[in-house]
């Protein structure tokens, strides 16, 4: 029993290191999509495979585009742009996170609520779009804009 106790201690303190460091970042590679489509793959999609594409993809541009002055690099923390990480900067940061995660919540309702009214030709076209929207945020200022 009292390894059992140890383990779950243990665990507690290994997950909230680990939130705690997250604090201090802009933010982090799981909201990326790890994949840009053609026409051809997203055509061979089901409506419901087409919204989640879609989702994914606002969803990113929407965490990305407020940090797109300081960085279109996840996992950046303040202090990697010489930014003081004082208590007051964190806690913007966390309340920015905080605003994001509902803002997100909303969003994702409301594509899940009207898209799937959309015609499939202007949600392929919307997630292309949105593509090429974040493959400029990825290259960044020395891109070929």
């Amino acid at each position: 029993m009292k390894s059992v106790c140890i383990l779950i201690l243990a665990i507690f303190l290994v997950s909230l290191g680990y939130s705690q460091s997250k604090k201090n970042v802009f933010f982090d590679q799981s909201i990326l999509i790890g994949k840009f489509h053609t026409i051809d793959e997203l055509e061979d999609l089901k409506k419901g495979e087409l919204i989640r594409l879609y989702t994914q993809r606002v969803n990113e541009i929407t965490t990305v585009l407020p940090y797109l002055a300081l960085t279109n690099e996840a996992g950046v923390k303040l202090s990697d742009i010489g930014i003081k990480e004082n208590s007051d900067n964190l806690e913007s940061l966390d309340k920015h996170h905080e605003a994001i995660e509902e803002a997100l919540e909303s969003t994702n309702d409301l594509i899940s609520e009207f898209i799937p009214y959309a015609d499939t030709e202007k949600i392929i076209w919307g997630i292309l779009y949105f593509e090429e929207v974040i493959k400029k945020i990825r290259i960044g200022p020395s891109g070929n804009f």
